[in-house]
């Protein structure tokens, strides 16, 4: 059957939308005519065996088994079919009188598998709706009239009538564009990413090859069906096996229905979660395709992913890392790795291996720092070497968004040259303007669009950004045009080669001192009378209004006035919780910084006198503590970690023209590099000692060192600080304590892959004796528009 024929005779089924006009909705059709289409399908393929297996039919029933065993005795009289029906009917003999009860009692009489199909459909639902319409009749007829639809064996092959129910669900698919992009994925995607993953592999090119495909995001078979179509194009001979899962029912229906015409064997097709409840898993497979949801979290199925990750590791399909929740595409990529075949030679070659076509949007290449769970998960797939290439497709190719996404494709039976190395394609470029958008569809890659970036990833070659021959944007010409435009940067297409580790890193923690002043000054000390956040500002309100004549035995006792402080929590301090306002009214809490309070006046008075009775500034906290010390010991004042912790947050300051502070003297010998300083400076027990400084936390760096093989850890990182930080920096050094989890060494490493930073071309701005001139000829229409309306 030619292309034309194929669409002709979708056409003609497809005009059934005629006679639904008006009673149903648009988006409503193709759940009739699919449905429709498969059964006269179905019962002209089982034409030939019918008498048979009804004979058959009556013969089991008598025999009063089990449905499982009936449905196999059942299945050798239909000349080796996968599926029956028992019913003398067929579609032809229906009537118009009682034609609803007919029809739902025929299709009863379909074997299981046929028999769900029409269940997820929710068939009887639209036979009631057309029978009430009174069009059920009608349409039947339409679908028994050989003369316009001939759907027998003889007249339409399995895989032509495949093509046929493919161009019903594009139809449909476009009909109801506001949720394809759920379900369906725009042709041209999927020859895109079908050409990728089968271009260079020649192992369904052999006579008879068995080759299995399988699509963890089925959606309505779309890949599924390119896959196999594909392969049968190079290799009649050939044999493809398909598997898929998809979460939605209808859609399910659908791809089954799909498989089921073109011959498939249609239990491999399952309905579920493929991520939380995987129906396959125990195969693996040759060629795997897929679009999952971009950017869906998986939140509902938390639960089971962690406990994957956590029980089996490795062994289970999440042992790389969890991507954080809010976006799961990184997820459906590990499941397709570990579905890979990797069948292995004696010396550990893959000798049978698979390949992976994924369709992502941007956020795996770069979401997530070193050590987080998307990083992890490059880690694994470029460490591995798995990653054979990224392409970048233009915008406003699916039905339901317009944002940049990529063909990731991986491998893990590399040739040689491909051995350690990553090819990027930019083909954001490889496209044109569709005459009427579909929902958020706006472009279409032609069949040499597809080319150009297949014929470049199958030669692994480098491409320089190459000028295309493609129409500039349509600029919108409504208001003022600038006298000099900007120049538009024009459409390239590139390719880029990269090794692995280029896309490593290895995070360096850079610490710098922490410097503090200190003065005991009346102001900072009374601040103690009050709690630290979140009460800093609410308890002085309140002291300021109802605490000034509080006497010593009833101080901080706010019962008799609790609503009174109530209401002013409630209008000047709204973002106060319940719990919060139960401690303010709280006696125990005003005690206790009244207690705080006194005894800083203490140490006040004793650190005062030592320092010649003034509230001197210290910039030295070394000393600070020393003299800390010992008024403690001359005062007997004894202060809890809270208590010190809070005294100390209200005497001191961040200063950077203070003395470094010092956490610990060490026993390491001095290295700088790594934070063991030699101290300099007179506080008493730290003269001459190698000395490790308080971090601060505010001024903390991190700095990523690129990945060398051909480099130890330690020449890497060194070389890096002292040519990058020292300089600029002289009081910083390397936390050596931050090690990578993997390889125990100093600093983490991340993977990501900036691909537009690989691509971008800088495009000068305009010059601004240019901009000023616009600027100008703007201001002079304003001022004189203003001088209409006045006068």
């Amino acid at each position: 059957m030619t292309n034309t024929n194929f669409s002709q005779t979708a056409t003609f089924i497809w005009s059934v939308a005629d006679l639904l006009r008006g009673d149903f909705k648009q988006s409503q059709y193709g759940r009739v005519i699919l449905p429709f289409t498969l059964l006269r399908r179905l019962e002209c393929v089982l034409e030939e065996s019918k008498d048979a297996v009804v004979i058959q039919a009556e013969k089991v029933k008598a025999m009063n088994l089990p449905e499982e065993a009936q449905e196999k005795m059942l299945l050798r009289a239909t000349n080796g079919l996968s599926f029956f029906n028992t019913s003398p009917m067929n579609l032809g003999k229906m009537g118009q009188s009682d034609i609803k009860a007919n029809l739902e009692n025929y299709l009863q009489c379909f074997s299981a598998d046929a028999r769900e199909i029409f269940e997820h459909f929710n068939f009887n639902e639209f036979i009631g709706l057309l029978d009430d319409a009174n069009l059920l009749f009608k349409v039947v007829q339409t679908f028994t009239n050989k003369k316009k639809i001939d759907l027998s064996p003889k007249a339409i092959s399995n895989h032509d009538m495949g093509l046929v129910f493919e161009e019903l669900i594009r139809r449909f698919a476009e009909s109801s564009n506001e949720t394809a992009g759920e379900h369906f994925t725009p042709r041209d995607i999927v020859e895109l990413t079908t050409s990728l993953v089968f271009t260079g592999d020649e192992g369904y090119s052999k006579e008879g090859a068995i080759r299995t495909i399988y699509d963890p995001t089925a959606g309505t078979g779309g890949f599924l069906s390119s896959g196999m179509e594909y392969v049968y194009e190079m290799n009649p001979s050939a044999r493809m096996v398909a598997f898929g899962q998809e979460l939605n029912p209808e859609s399910y229906a659908i791809c089954k229905a799909d498989m089921l015409i073109k011959g498939q064997e249609v239990k491999n097709i399952k309905l579920g979660n493929t991520l939380s409840n995987d129906q396959l898993p125990a195969d693996q497979f040759d060629y795997m395709l897929s679009n999952p949801p971009f950017g869906v979290d998986w939140k509902k199925i938390e639960g089971e992913i962690k406990d994957e990750h956590t029980l089996k590791g490795f062994d289970g399909r999440f042992g790389a890392g969890l991507p954080r929740v809010s976006d799961g595409s990184l997820l459906f990529l590990m499941h397709l790795i570990s579905k890979m075949r990797d069948t292995h030679a004696v010396d550990g070659s893959v000798t049978d291996g698979g390949r992976i076509g994924i369709i992502l949007n941007g956020s795996p290449l770069f979401t997530g720092g070193a050590g987080s769970g998307e990083s992890e998960i490059r880690r694994y797939i470029l460490e591995a070497d798995l990653l054979e290439a990224i392409v970048a497709l233009p915008t406003d190719m699916f039905y339901n968004t317009g944002i940049a996404t990529y063909v990731w494709v991986l491998s893990n039976k590399k040739t040689s040259e491909r051995k350690g190395k990553v090819q990027l394609i930019d083909g954001s470029n490889l496209c044109g303007k569709m005459r009427k958008s579909l929902g958020s569809k706006r472009n279409v890659m032609s069949e040499d669009d597809i080319k150009t970036i297949t014929r470049s990833f199958g030669d692994f070659e480098v491409v320089d950004a190459r000028e295309l021959d493609k129409p500039a944007e349509q600029k919108s010409n409504r208001g003022r045009q600038a006298a000099t435009p900007k120049t538009e940067a024009s459409k390239t297409f590139a390719s880029k080669i990269f090794s692995t580790h280029e896309f490593g890193y290895r995070r360096l923690t850079i610490e710098r001192p922490l410097r503090l002043s200190t003065q005991l000054t009346d102001e900072r000390i009374n601040t103690l009378r009050f709690a630290p956040k979140p009460f800093n500002v609410v308890m002085p309100a309140i002291y300021e209004k109802f605490g000034s004549e509080w006497k010593e035995e009833a101080y901080g006792l706010l019962g008799h006035v609790e609503t009174e402080v109530r209401a002013l929590i409630k209008a000047d301090f709204p973002e106060l919780k319940e719990k919060q306002i139960k401690d303010v009214l709280d006696s125990k809490v005003w005690l206790f910084q009244k207690s705080l309070l006194e005894k800083a006046q203490q140490l006040q008075a004793e650190i005062g006198q030592s320092l010649g009775g003034k509230a001197q500034q210290s910039d030295d906290f070394n000393q600070f503590e020393l003299t800390l010390k010992g008024a403690f010991k001359n005062t007997g004042i004894k202060l809890d970690a809270k208590e010190k912790k809070q005294f100390l947050d209200a005497v001191t300051w961040k200063n950077q023209d203070a003395e470094r502070v010092v956490k610990k003297v060490l026993k390491e010998e001095f290295q700088p590099l790594y934070g063991a300083f030699d101290y300099i400076g007179d506080v008493k027990g730290l003269v001459g000692k190698v000395v490790e400084f308080q971090q601060d936390g505010d001024l903390r760096d991190n700095e990523n060192v690129p990945l060398d093989p051909s480099a130890s850890t330690s020449e890497l990182i060194e070389t890096y600080f002292n040519k990058e930080v020292a300089p600029h920096v002289a009081d910083a050094w390397i936390n050596a304590d931050k090690r990578d989890d993997k390889d125990s060494e100093i600093g983490v490493v991340g993977y990501e892959i900036p691909f537009n930073r690989h691509f971008y071309v800088y495009q000068p701005p305009r010059e601004l004796e240019a901009i000023d001139s616009d600027l100008d000829a703007v201001s002079a229409d304003i001022m004189k528009l203003l001088q209409e309306v006045h006068s």
